[in-house]
């Protein structure tokens, strides 16, 4: 989940805010891990969640390849931060895991529990809303998420050519989002849009979502 605190100086959510393979994936899944390379010599393989607990990948039943199979986890177990080793039906040894490695996984965006916190926010969610500037004008969209370390940040690609920019997800920057709608509200700075375009890896989709603080 997103963090929207409601202040200009976020405190560090759960966030994931790494790049995310290039795999097709149906217009309404979630990417929730991507595999990654063997572990031994039985099949198992390395996994990178993204889900606010990394153990949880495995609590939604069946997961959908970007290769179009459908993938169970037979057994998990942590291995580091967002790091978890998984056993896959289907994958028996070493080599049917190296078929797979870098393979995305998601799930229906129906299958992810319900947001409580009526300030967070899944990745999901945000990505594609028409942002607007104080006057109702639209000034670009959300392509993704990005998170240095400070807080959470719309990336935004703006109507205008040129890269994306960044807006801090606070209350102060963003005080109203209307998911029915599919707009955000945003009061940007004066500058923005004006600085260098922001560094690669920006998170897109990720089934953990985002919010703000209430303070």
């Amino acid at each position: 989940m997103a963090r929207r605190p409601a202040d200009s100086a976020p405190r560090t959510p759960a966030v994931m805010a790494g790049a995310e393979p290039r795999q097709q994936r149906p217009a309404d899944h979630v990417v929730i891990a991507v595999v990654g390379a063997p572990h031994g010599l039985r099949g198992e393989v390395r996994v990178k969640a993204y889900t606010e607990d990394p153990m949880a990948v495995g609590d939604y039943g069946p997961l959908s390849g970007a290769d179009g199979k459908t993938y169970r986890i037979k057994a998990l177990r942590p291995v580091k931060d967002d790091i978890i080793i998984a056993r896959l039906d289907s994958v028996a040894d070493r080599t049917a895991a190296e078929t797979i490695t870098n393979l995305v996984l998601s799930v229906a965006r129906s299958q992810l529990p319900p947001v409580e916190d009526e300030d967070e926010f899944y990745h999901a969610d945000l990505v594609g809303l028409t942002v607007l500037d104080e006057a109702g004008e639209a000034i670009g969209q959300v392509v993704g998420l990005m998170n240095f370390g400070a807080g959470d940040m719309l990336d935004i690609k703006l109507k205008r050519p040129g890269p994306t920019a960044l807006l801090p997800f606070t209350k102060a920057f963003v005080p109203t989002i209307d998911l029915a709608g599919k707009v955000i509200h945003a009061r940007p700075p004066a500058d923005f849009g004006v600085d260098s375009p922001p560094p690669a890896g920006h998170s897109e989709d990720k089934a953990t979502p985002s919010g703000r603080d209430k303070a």
